[in-house]
């Protein structure tokens, strides 16, 4: 086990046992139109673990580490990046929900073990692409009915399904990126004496 992973392990479990019920962190799912520019599914964190902590603004999204050909044969390595502010503001936010200390620990976990060399770091086109890593983190935040077979090479149809499968949970935002964007609050600096209680 790596060294960040074991980290991260340690994270989670103190985030387990020390966490109000609150949420404060929210993710948001973003859909990108199709076209040369990838991931065309991503997400955002966004906010402070009730926990406390530095202020969380961090993009994910899974793709192939080379776009080539190749993607259409079989399986090719992948990685998840963050996303440009330019590329978020020409792509569209569909819906956003809070989430549980616990939750963000899973969606971190997530994004690890997509991250790594092993199985989940793989892209594969029809079966563990962008649509695949939103879905597994809507799933890890709570959110019913994602699986959607015929949409999983569809993005926006695939995040707007999830959204209004889940309509009283969440969020609906459905905006372009640069609506949206300015309309969030700045975020607040992390307290020296942790959260408030």
């Amino acid at each position: 086990m790596t060294i960040a992973l074991r980290l991260l392990a340690i994270f989670a479990f103190w985030l387990a046992t020390a966490l109000p019920a609150q949420a404060a962190v929210t993710i948001t799912f973003w859909s990108h139109e199709l076209g040369n520019s990838f991931p065309h599914a991503f997400f955002t964190l966004r906010g402070v673990p009730d926990a406390g902590g530095e202020p969380v603004d961090a993009s994910y999204g899974f793709t192939a580490k080379s776009i080539s050909p190749a993607i259409l044969l079989g399986p090719v390595a992948g990685k998840v990046e963050g996303v440009t502010p330019a590329y978020m503001a020409s792509s569209t936010a569909q819906f956003s929900v809070e989430l549980p200390d616990a939750r963000y620990v899973d969606i971190l976990t997530l994004i690890s073990r997509w991250s790594a060399s092993g199985e989940d770091g793989r892209y594969r086109l029809n079966a563990h692409n962008c649509v695949h890593f939103v879905r597994e983190a809507a799933r890890l935040a709570g959110l019913a009915e994602v699986d959607r077979p015929k949409l999983m090479k569809r993005p926006r149809s695939y995040l707007q399904a999830i959204g209004a499968a889940n309509a009283a949970r969440v969020t609906i935002i459905d905006k372009p990126g640069r609506d949206h964007l300015p309309t969030l609050a700045a975020l607040a600096p992390a307290s020296p004496h942790g959260p408030a209680r």
